[in-house]
C-alpha cells in the first residue's frame, strides 16, 4: 500500500508501505476514503530534523472498515467511520469523564512511529473506543464537514467550551486557519454575541464572517490588543480561543482577555513556558486547553452537520490525490489554501 512518509523538513513522500493488518485483537483496519494535511503538520514541515526512518503523516480521516480484531465488538466490517486523531479505550476513568486524548492507552496518528492517515489504510487501536460510525455512504455530499469531526472542528469545539463562551459574552479568535474558523462556529454555536476574528487573509476573514464572526482585527501585536479593546469597550473579551500556537500568539491572547476571562489554547505549544505570565496572573485570567478529546464532541456535533445548520467542510479549498500530498503541503506552508483534502 502507499502511504505519506515524512523524512525532514519539507521533505515528504509518497512510498510503498507494508499493508496495514491486524495486531492486536482490539484493531482495526480502515480503508481511507477522505484524509486531510493539518495545520500541526506543518510544524514538522518546517522544521523536523532528517530521518532516515521517516515518520508517517496524517492523523484525520473517514474510511471503511476493511477488518477488525477477535475482540471488536460495535464496529464491523462495511462501517463507514470516522477516525478522531487520537486512540483511545473508551473503557478508563479519563474516557468516561470525556477526556478522550488522556486515556490511560492514548495514542496519537501519524505521531511517534505510530502509522498515518494520509495513506490507502491504516491499522487503528482500540477500534469500539477510537472509531465513530457515520450513517451516510462513503460519497456523500456531506464528506468534507463529516472530515472535520475527526480534528479541526472538535479542535475549535474545544477552544470555545474551555473558554467558557456562553450567551451575551465576547469571544475572540486568535488564528485564521482551519480551527480558528471552526473556532468561529463553536462561539457562533454557544450562543457569543460579539465574536472576533483576529486573521489578515482575505479568504479566511470572509469564510469567518459567513461562520458569524462579527469583527476582524487584522493587526498584530500590542496594535492588536490596543484593536480588540476598542471593540470590546475597553474591557477585553470574556473568552479567548488561542488556535495557533506560537509564543506571541499566546501573548496577544493574555492580552486582549479581560479580567477574570477565560482562555482556551488548543494550538499546539511551539515552546516550553509560557509567555505573559505575570500580566494573566495579575489578570485573574483563567487559561487552560491541550489536545482537542475530539472523539468526546462526535455525539453532539455530528447533528448539526446532517441537519445543514453548520458547513465546516468549507475549510477545505483544494483536493489532492494521495500522489500529490506533497503539493498540498507546499500549498498550505505558502498559505495558497486553508486546508486541503486527500482522496486515496
Amino acid at each position: 500500500m502507499r502511504a505519506t512518509v515524512m523524512y525532514g523538513a519539507g521533505d515528504v513522500r509518497i512510498e510503498d508501505v507494508p499493508d496495514a493488518k491486524i495486531i492486536e485483537p482490539t484493531d482495526a483496519v480502515v480503508r481511507v476514503t477522505r484524509g486531510c494535511i493539518c495545520g500541526s503538520d506543518l510544524w514538522p514541515y518546517a522544521s523536523m530534523e532528517p530521518s532516515e526512518t521517516g515518520q508517517s503523516m496524517g492523523h484525520e480521516a473517514i474510511g471503511v472498515v476493511e477488518d477488525v480484531g477477535a475482540g471488536v465488538r460495535d464496529i464491523n466490517r462495511g462501517d463507514l467511520v470516522v477516525m478522531p486523531f487520537a486512540f483511545s479505550d473508551g473503557t478508563c476513568a479519563f474516557c468516561h469523564e470525556g477526556l478522550h486524548t488522556a486515556c490511560e492507552h492514548v495514542g496519537f496518528f501519524g505521531n511517534n512511529g505510530m502509522n498515518g492517515a494520509q495513506a490507502e489504510a491504516l491499522r487503528v487501536p482500540f477500534a469500539d473506543g477510537t472509531l465513530f460510525p457515520l450513517p451516510v455512504g462513503e460519497d456523500d455530499a456531506l464528506m468534507p464537514s463529516l472530515l472535520t469531526l475527526s480534528d479541526v472542528l472538535g479542535t475549535g469545539h474545544h477552544a470555545a467550551v474551555v473558554a467558557q463562551v456562553a450567551p451575551g459574552k465576547t469571544a475572540a479568535v486568535v488564528g485564521d486557519g482551519a480551527v480558528g474558523l471552526c473556532g468561529v462556529i463553536a462561539a457562533k454555536r454557544l450562543g457569543a454575541e460579539q465574536i472576533i476574528i483576529m486573521g489578515r487573509h482575505d479568504d479566511r476573514v470572509a469564510l469567518a464572517k459567513e461562520y458569524g464572526a462579527t469583527d476582524v482585527v487584522s493587526e498584530r501585536g500590542e496594535a492588536a490588543v490596543e484593536r480588540v479593546r476598542e471593540l470590546t469597550g475597553g474591557a477585553g473579551a470574556h473568552s479567548v480561543l488561542e488556535c495557533v500556537g506560537h509564543g506571541a500568539s499566546m501573548e496577544t491572547a493574555i492580552g486582549i482577555a479581560r479580567p477574570g476571562g477565560h482562555i482556551g489554547r488548543v494550538g499546539v505549544p511551539q515552546e516550553e513556558t509560557l509567555p505573559a505570565s505575570q500580566p494573566a496572573f495579575f489578570g485573574n485570567v483563567h487559561i487552560g486547553g491541550g489536545p482537542a478529546p475530539a472523539r468526546a464532541y462526535i455525539d453532539e456535533m455530528l447533528p448539526d452537520i446532517l441537519e445543514g445548520r453548520i458547513e465546516p467542510g468549507k475549510v477545505f479549498d483544494r483536493t489532492v490525490a494521495l500522489g500529490e500530498v506533497p503539493e498540498g503541503y507546499r500549498a498550505m506552508a505558502d498559505r495558497e489554501s486553508i486546508k486541503v483534502m486527500v482522496r486515496p
